[in-house]
């Protein structure tokens, strides 16, 4: 399909988690793919929280202004338990954070249950429930309500959820994206594979092009990324 507009990227990882490649690197690699932007969002828990959003944080000062495509430091709030989840998004916004998400119930992954539900039950807490897999009625309409953003991921495992994803976005609301979860070159994707992850989950094409065109500039807007 024509006008898919440009890639852009919520959902990575880099050498500060379990990701192949620095920064740099990653960003280089997202461009070539036709990326306008990419957020970096690394695994973070108490362990390391601090130092991954630095490092971020300072990455994208060092290189303001020099890089060809716009860079945004993130973090993915993991494994921890739902009572813990608002504090440590606020944290990582705190330290620098321009996008926070959180991992949700992917049926690959176990994290705690009631994990997709402490991300979006409040308003500014999570910007994006990654891979949110076996999402419950409530958490829909949560979700739409409260402006987060539900994850179609392109990623083996964490896929097998999208359908029941997006028929729930449908019918509450929600806005969906299209992320990789990429930890290396390999899992980053181009527009056209974005629109094809859609086409996958059951959605429209125009419901496909709202996803991979118009929900991303959406969310860059609101992140003050221009």
């Amino acid at each position: 399909m024509d006008n898919l507009g440009s890639r852009v990227e919520f959902h990575s990882h880099s050498i500060f988690s379990d990701g192949a490649l620095l920064p740099a690197a990653l960003v280089r690699e997202a461009e070539v793919r036709g990326c306008s932007a990419l957020a970096i969002t690394d695994h973070v828990d108490p362990s390391n929280i601090e130092a991954v959003v630095n490092a971020l944080v300072h990455f994208e000062r060092a290189t303001s202004g020099k890089l060809p495509i716009k860079f945004i430091p993130g973090a993915e709030i993991s494994y921890l338990r739902p009572e813990d989840i608002a504090e440590y998004c606020r944290k990582a916004r705190r330290l620098g954070a321009k996008l926070i998400i959180v991992h949700g119930e992917s049926p690959a992954e176990q994290v705690y249950p009631g994990t997709n539900h402490a991300a979006v039950r409040q308003a500014g807490v999570a910007d994006i429930l990654a891979h949110p897999g076996n999402l419950a009625e409530e958490d829909a309409i949560l979700a739409a309500k409260n402006g987060v953003y539900l994850e179609l991921s392109a990623r083996k495992g964490h896929r097998d959820g999208n359908r029941h994803v997006a028929e729930l976005a449908r019918r509450y609301g929600a806005r969906l994206l299209v992320n990789t979860d990429s930890h290396s070159e390999s899992d980053l994707i181009t527009q056209e594979q974005a629109f094809a992850v859609c086409k996958e989950a059951g959605l429209t094409d125009e419901e496909a092009l709202t996803t991979v065109r118009d929900n991303p500039q959406e969310l860059l807007k609101k992140l003050g990324v221009n």
